[in-house]
């Protein structure tokens, strides 16, 4: 047994980093200075990813919030197209491993990861009773296929999650369908100034309808719009200047829970070096 031991931690040591088979990087084609227009598709063996920024593929590949990512500030607005093809008995549960090769070795990879202790929001049970409406999940998310897409401008963002999931952001409410609680955290975290935490204990997937004011539907448009990298000019930015969203902390309440001010340890993914473009395909 000893002997096993050794073979197998030796074989350990001298393992390939787990790689696609194929991969191919372009920059993303451009868009409209106000808008996104991105997508996530795999399908068996194949995964495409359009118009992610590298913060995004780096929030991907090591499987945390865009806001745990330490690094310069054009990694929110530098975008690139992935097609790449998986390995033999590989699954998309492997794609953040192969996220972090393919980066490291296109881009120069460099980097260290820290605990930081995080301002957050937590989504802990309110007062008032469930309000959500329960949905049944729909059997297409469950068969390993994963096709999401996301568009974006000022007048509002629609976003399909896939196997039936999707949320609407536009005319002052968020509008989700079939989202299950870590979902809803991921959609409100983007309009949000800090990350989300879920402590809600819920399970299953639910229906929920958000209604806010139009001054605070601005604020969390450009609070999103920032996030993926848009530029916008310094008359929006100053919008945010201590900004607060209390229609959103009170449509919340109205649907049985609560975003509680909190401090928590979260990893921090620290970037120390990368570079603008990746090496030739």
């Amino acid at each position: 047994m000893k002997l096993l031991a050794i073979l197998l931690t030796t074989a350990a040591a001298f393992a390939q980093p787990l790689q696609f088979e194929v991969a191919s990087i372009r920059p993303s084609a451009p868009t409209a200075p106000d808008t996104v227009n991105i997508g996530l598709r795999m399908d068996g063996q194949q995964a495409h990813i359009a118009s992610f920024s590298l913060r995004n593929y780096l929030a991907m590949a090591f499987d945390v919030r865009p806001a745990q990512i330490s690094g310069p500030e054009w990694l929110a607005e530098t975008r690139f197209d992935i097609n790449a093809t998986l390995p033999a008995g590989s699954s998309t549960k492997d794609i953040p491993k192969m996220l972090q090769s393919l980066l490291t070795d296109r881009f120069g990879l460099k980097f260290h990861k820290e605990q930081k202790e995080f301002p957050v929001y937590a989504l802990v049970p309110g007062t008032r009773p469930l309000a959500l409406k329960p949905v049944a999940a729909d059997a297409a998310a469950q068969d390993g296929k994963v096709d999401v897409a996301a568009t974006g401008s000022g007048q509002g963002v629609a976003v399909n999650l896939g196997g039936g999931a999707s949320y609407t952001f536009a005319n002052n409410m968020l509008e989700g369908k079939k989202l299950d609680m870590p979902t809803l955290v991921d959609t409100l975290e983007t309009y949000m100034d800090r990350p989300i935490v879920d402590q809600s204990n819920l399970k299953g997937y639910y229906d929920v309808t958000l209604e806010i004011t139009p001054e605070d539907y601005r604020v969390m448009l450009i609070r999103a719009a920032m996030a993926n990298g848009i530029v916008l000019p310094p008359q929006a930015q100053r919008l945010l200047d201590g900004a607060t969203t209390p229609s959103l902390f009170d449509a919340i309440e109205k649907q049985g829970l609560k975003l509680d001010t909190r401090r928590f340890p979260l990893d921090l993914i620290v970037v120390d070096q990368i570079s603008k473009s990746p090496t030739e395909n």
